[in-house]
């Protein structure tokens, strides 16, 4: 198995613009440490089967995925039994043009937006990753966290696998084409049930079909759409909406489907006793309009914001937000408490990721070019601010303390969901413990070093009522709340030893 050159993409007219330079976009990517310290999920996936526009469709895909990665995207199209591919660092509008999308010609493809929590962040480690083996090609993108890849990589290269790469993807990759010989549904179902962790995955071969899969616990969303004739798989319900396709469902933990020309076949490996689905996607990750677990996740957020209203109740003049976390659990916070619900901080749209930093003499910078207090609202008043995470705290003691300049008069802060207190191995990027605030102060002491008059976080109790979902319990992984964690891991070997996708 051998590996293609990054940008196998082959100009078909002298109008296609020249592209920025990787080496260049590489060094001057952003640096996450400086500029945003919130939490990230791993990856954004599209895949599109059957459609004369599949680059284009899975473009639009990919940018009303981009809040789940922003520092790389490609797309990769199959056409005439070969996979052609393009992706580069940063947000998808920059990394792709019109001429590009219309040279990747193709009726399959898969898309992918990444955000790396551990290792570097290098055009080598974007993805799709495509290779080549014997007289196909395959392409795969992959959102989660294989707690067993060193293990399963190691075995590989025992017998004989050459690694291109740092991440994960591509032990499945290795795993998949050793097994070719037992025929291709066997091949993936023997692939899929090597696999430990929390995965959901798209592949594209070189024959057009397009893949999808889930881990047998369900960590990761991925749901299936149609466009009258044609598949489009995807990381949630927000980018079939954008393409124009009707949400069909979403696929099972444990679910393979295969799309090609004889239609759409579904392969099961055993599904794990529970369901663990990952909480944070409905307190943070996935965009409000979304749909997950058959839920719109703006009402499943606002419902959290009116259980804190009861759990939490306090005197106040107002209720607001830090944008645009929190804010659709500010709203239901209002209307269950009767406290007005303002917009006092005001978000600046158009900060890209990079920008020059000013001197020294003008602190945290980073933090106030995005947000500015509307001062007449707040000035001189006692205020509730709802967060959907405090994870480092750095970015809220910093905004609480520009609150308190301002004349704010008491500062209290609700939180929609319990305190992280465990790192997560399944793509998320707190993985130790240290990183973790609450796992180092009591909530008394996280109130004093935040600078508020109070702290309240949501229970894991009103937590699990509140997104009303059946059986929560066995439906939800919550291990960064309690510490029980779903799947098995070596934590030495999965702490910073291959790259989370």
């Amino acid at each position: 198995m051998s590996s293609p050159s990054h940008n196998n993409l082959k100009p078909q007219n002298s109008d296609l613009p020249v592209k920025p330079d990787k080496d260049k976009l590489n060094k001057d990517k952003p640096n996450k440490d400086k500029i945003d310290r919130r939490p990230r999920d791993a990856c954004g996936l599209i895949g599109v089967y059957g459609h004369e526009e599949a680059a284009k469709l899975c473009y639009f895909g990919l940018y009303a995925l981009q809040h789940r990665g922003q520092e790389s995207a490609g797309i990769a199209v199959a056409d005439n039994n070969n996979i052609d591919e393009y992706k580069g660092m940063g947000l998808v509008p920059d990394i792709f043009s019109m001429d590009l999308l219309e040279n990747l010609e193709g009726t399959s493809g898969i898309g992918h937006v990444r955000y790396s929590t551990t290792g570097s962040s290098i055009i080598a480690n974007a993805q799709p990753l495509v290779v080549r083996h014997k007289k196909s090609s395959y392409a795969v993108a992959h959102n989660g966290n294989l707690v067993n890849a060193l293990e399963l990589k190691s075995e590989l290269e025992e017998s004989g696998s050459i690694f291109q790469t740092t991440m994960d993807s591509e032990v499945f990759l290795h795993l998949f084409v050793k097994k070719l010989n037992l025929g291709f549904e066997k091949a993936l179902i023997e692939t899929v049930s090597r696999l430990k962790g929390a995965f959901s995955m798209v592949v594209l071969t070189s024959r057009e079909e397009v893949i999808g899969f889930k881990d047998p616990n369900g960590f990761r969303p991925l749901c299936l759409g149609k466009i009258n004739d044609h598949y489009v798989l995807a990381s949630e319900t927000c980018a079939l909406d954008l393409v124009q396709a009707e949400f069909v469902r979403e696929l099972d933990p444990g679910e393979i489907i295969i799309i090609s020309k004889n239609g759409i076949k579904s392969l099961k490996i055993p599904a794990a006793k529970k369901r663990s689905f990952c909480i944070f996607e409905f307190i943070y990750f996935a965009r409000p309009d979304s749909i997950l677990l058959d839920h719109t996740v703006y009402q499943v957020r606002k419902e959290h914001g009116r259980c804190l209203a009861k759990e939490a109740p306090v005197k106040a003049d107002l209720v607001m937000p830090f944008p645009d976390s929190g804010t659709y659990a500010a709203l239901g916070y209002s209307e269950a408490s009767g406290i007005p619900f303002e917009m006092a901080m005001i978000r600046n749209h158009y900060v890209g990721r990079t920008f020059i930093q000013p001197t020294q003499s003008m602190r945290d910078f980073s933090v106030r070019v995005k947000l500015n207090p509307v001062k007449e609202l707040l000035r001189g008043k006692d205020i509730i601010i709802i967060e959907d995470s405090i994870i480092r705290g750095t970015t809220v003691k910093t905004r609480v303390k520009a609150l308190r300049e301002l004349g704010v008069k008491k500062i209290h802060l609700r939180v929609s969901g319990p305190p992280h207190r465990f790192p997560c191995h399944y793509g998320i990027d707190f993985s130790t413990k240290g990183e973790l605030i609450a796992a180092q102060m009591t909530i008394p002491e996280l109130k004093d070093y935040l600078g508020l008059d109070s702290l309240y976080y949501l229970s894991l109790k009103g937590l699990l009522k509140f997104t009303r979902i059946p059986d929560p319990a066995n439906n939800f992984c919550k291990a960064c709340f309690d510490g029980c964690y779903p799947v098995e891991f070596d934590e030495n070997l999965s702490k910073n030893c291959l790259e989370i996708d």
